[in-house]
């Protein structure tokens, strides 16, 4: 008896250690999804583009609620999109702003699209093809912004944010087609294009600007060149209607390359606050 205790047990402790060496079954992972994507045939730009989609869910909020939208150049995931979707969930969660509907376009030509034509042969070796911005505001206006409005419940209001190039293309829309959109925000604007032929020639526009009343944050980094042009900026615009609101935030410890993170968290507490509750 003992004998046979004795090898049931050098068995047991033989046998057990394999058994604990099988390596435990994984759960099956799944894609952690945040949004919609989609895309789009363009006629005024002769190609697919894809579309990225993030809409807020605040506790409260009607899943069918109408939104506004804000729309938003370098919009890819391997770009912006995800840095300013988070901002979106955080504000509106918290209630810091008002839920809205952010789109983001991914780039293909970005040099191309962000750029109107210039005379400056040193801007001309930046990319193979510069001064596409016409034709990707008309992809916006007439094919994008349609899409939009036809798969998501949204209102009237449009919001435009950029950042660099993306941000001289703000301030090309603001001066040339105003009334595309209510709200515009340029974040380190890229002024210095076309030897700063958009900035000069501001004077000349800044008529159809007031009358279409849009609002509009500037913000500019440590750049000193960038830092005075988007100041020089906002002060054509200032002048030109003290009514407009118009914020230029300064950011001087932040870098080109740091800025768009921190100046569009500050951008959507300007242009999109929560209503204030009414008094009871």
């Amino acid at each position: 008896m003992r004998l046979f205790v004795l090898s049931l047990l050098l068995l047991t402790g033989s046998v057990a250690p394999s058994l604990a060496a099988e390596p435990a079954q994984s759960a099956p992972s799944s894609p952690l999804v945040i949004g919609e994507t989609f895309t789009v045939h363009s006629t005024a730009l002769g190609e697919t583009r894809r579309i990225n989609v993030y809409r807020p869910q605040p506790w409260g909020l009607d899943p069918k609620a109408p939104l506004p939208v804000i729309y938003m150049p370098d919009g890819g995931i391997a770009e912006d999109f995800l840095h300013v979707a988070g901002l979106v969930q955080v504000l509106s969660g918290n209630g810091s702003i008002r839920p809205f509907l952010l789109v983001g376009i991914e780039n293909t030509g970005r040099r191309r699209d962000m750029t109107g034509p210039s005379s400056d042969p040193e801007d001309r070796k930046i990319a193979p093809r510069v001064g596409g911005s016409a034709a990707y505001r008309e992809f916006l206006r007439d094919e994008l912004m349609p899409e939009v409005r036809q798969r998501y419940a949204t209102t009237d209001e449009r919001a435009l944010i950029g950042e660099s190039l993306a941000g001289l293309f703000v301030v090309e829309t603001l001066l040339q087609e105003p009334t595309l959109f209510n709200s515009y925000i340029a974040l380190d604007p890229s002024l210095w294009w076309n030897r700063g032929q958009l900035l000069a020639d501001a004077p000349k526009q800044l008529a159809a600007v007031r009358q279409a009343q849009p609002r509009v944050f500037l913000a500019s980094s440590g750049q000193p060149q960038l830092a005075a042009s988007t100041l020089q900026f906002s002060a054509l615009l200032q002048q030109a209607s003290p009514s407009l609101l118009v914020k230029y935030q300064p950011m001087p410890d932040e870098t080109h390359a740091t800025i768009y993170h921190p100046a569009a968290l500050q951008a959507l507490r300007t242009m999109f606050p929560a209503p204030v509750p009414a008094s009871p």
